[in-house]
């Protein structure tokens, strides 16, 4: 059940409806395969069907959604290869980004990025993942902004859709959250040290975890993930290695 939204607020109605929407698909309140409807979910936020329908469509185009006309809207499942697309991507961008934030990042962004870090390692007992993952993309977003690369950042916004379902998945079932969060900290101890070199390998090994989570999580919630591209769009190595591994949690 959603909450309703302020309909007061001065954000556009459909962009609020759609962060609403994303979320809950991202946090699997909405299940890969599950049926939505624009007035019911119009119903729950006390908006019109208008902006659900806005919403839908920019989901759509994001890759979380499909409409299929005369059949519905359903949430898409995961698909292996848009996840594997879509860190390359990241990796691309990011890397890019955190070497040029080595140069331009001011104390007040150092600074910021200790309080993130330490954020984390406040909560890294909690069980739930929900703000971790809130703070991890405070984290990457405060290296774009302290680097001037805030388009960088939206195209990484824009790509990385489907890798956030993953990544919600991978925290309490198949990746320790400190290790993310001493992966973060290396980061920042490379930016800190004006190291580009440095700061460019250790986002690399970070946004490269999720080729090990990824083929355990799809051994263990197969129902999640298409199956079309499934274990064939994965290393060889990061595919057996996540079966095995996956078998063992059964």
């Amino acid at each position: 059940m959603l909450n309703k939204i302020d309909v007061e607020s001065g954000e556009p109605i459909a962009r609020r409806v759609y962060r609403v929407l994303r979320q809950a698909i991202v946090t699997m309140q909405f299940r890969p395969g599950q049926a939505l409807s624009e007035q019911e979910i119009a119903d729950q936020l006390g908006v019109s069907r208008q902006p659900v329908r806005e919403a839908f469509i920019k989901l759509s185009e994001a890759g979380l959604l499909t409409i299929r006309p005369q059949r519905g809207t359903f949430v898409v499942k995961i698909s292996v290869k848009q996840v594997l697309d879509a860190r390359f991507v990241r990796e691309a961008v990011e890397t890019a980004v955190v070497r040029k934030a080595c140069e331009t990042i001011t104390p007040a962004g150092l600074a910021e990025l200790r309080d993130n870090i330490k954020a984390q390692w406040d909560i890294a007992d909690e069980p739930v993942p929900v703000r971790f993952l809130e703070l991890d993309e405070a984290f990457h977003r405060t290296i774009a902004i302290g680097a001037e690369c805030d388009y960088a950042w939206r195209i990484v916004e824009e790509t990385k859709a489907q890798m956030d379902r993953v990544r919600y998945l991978s925290v309490p079932y198949a990746t320790p959250i400190r290790r993310l969060i001493a992966q973060h900290q290396a980061v920042l101890d490379a930016i800190v040290a004006r190291d580009p070199v440095k700061a460019d390998a250790a986002m690399g090994l970070h946004l490269r975890e999720i080729l090990t989570s990824l083929p355990e999580l799809e051994g263990k919630f197969p129902d999640l993930f298409n199956e079309e591209d499934g274990a064939a769009a994965l290393p060889a190595k990061a595919s057996s290695r996540g079966r095995a591994r996956a078998a063992a949690l059964r």
